[in-house]
């Protein structure tokens, strides 16, 4: 099976990781899963339902997973956004909306953050929000990268030519389970889930994992 996950921009490609940690969680089957990468086009679409027929000639697939940070948009509007640059799709499509952005879900695993600045050992306060209150800082993005150089432990020069990478702290993350206290976290699972359903291929709650 393969799905195909269209974001927003390249650095979204760290959501992959939740997304195969759903997989294995819910789905009776694998997926292979494909980043649609349209920068390579020489002219990339720019309209969603322009960006999803994209997607689908370059990467088909059985499950397309389509991202969009809400921002300062409600969620409900980007969902309908989602569904209706996919209303002629005939495959499952899954809506992945965080409520300001992503980086709101990799706030929580303090140990994976230190390691992925590439000091495990730190002891520097991070000073992360609770994850109750991840979906409501103003800008998760901006608290993640300082959280990921404080952890760093660098100073100066090096600290100035640090790059924080969230691709590689998903990467690092074992566990997204914590994230089912957020409700745009439980929306994406549940659309997930519906999606596998319509595949025949939704684990019962009782199953083992593969």
């Amino acid at each position: 099976m393969r799905l195909t996950f269209l974001s927003d921009g390249a650095s979204d490609q760290a959501l992959l990781a939740i997304l195969r940690w759903l997989l294995r969680e819910r789905s009776t089957a694998f997926f292979q899963l494909d980043w649609a990468d349209l920068r390579r086009l020489h002219r990339p679409p720019s309209k969603l339902v322009e960006r999803v027929r994209r997607a689908l000639d370059l990467y088909p697939c059985n499950l397309l997973v389509i991202h969009r940070d809400a921002e300062r948009e409600p969620i409900e509007k980007r969902r309908e956004e989602i569904l209706d640059a996919t209303r002629d799709i005939h495959i499952p499509v899954v809506s992945l909306v965080p409520v300001r952005m992503q980086e709101a879900w990799f706030l929580f695993d303090e140990q994976a953050i230190r390691r992925a600045a590439g000091c495990p050992n730190g002891r520097k306060p991070l000073y992360l929000p609770p994850l109750k209150d991840a979906e409501t800082i103003p800008d998760p993005k901006q608290v993640l990268f300082e959280a990921l150089r404080t952890a760093s432990n660098l100073s100066g020069r090096r600290l100035k030519q640090f790059r924080p990478d969230v691709r590689r702290l998903a990467d690092l993350m074992d566990d997204f389970g914590p994230l089912r206290e957020l409700m745009a976290f439980r929306a994406l699972e549940e659309s997930l889930c519906n999606a596998l359903l319509t595949l025949g291929l939704l684990r019962s709650e009782g199953d083992s994992h593969q």
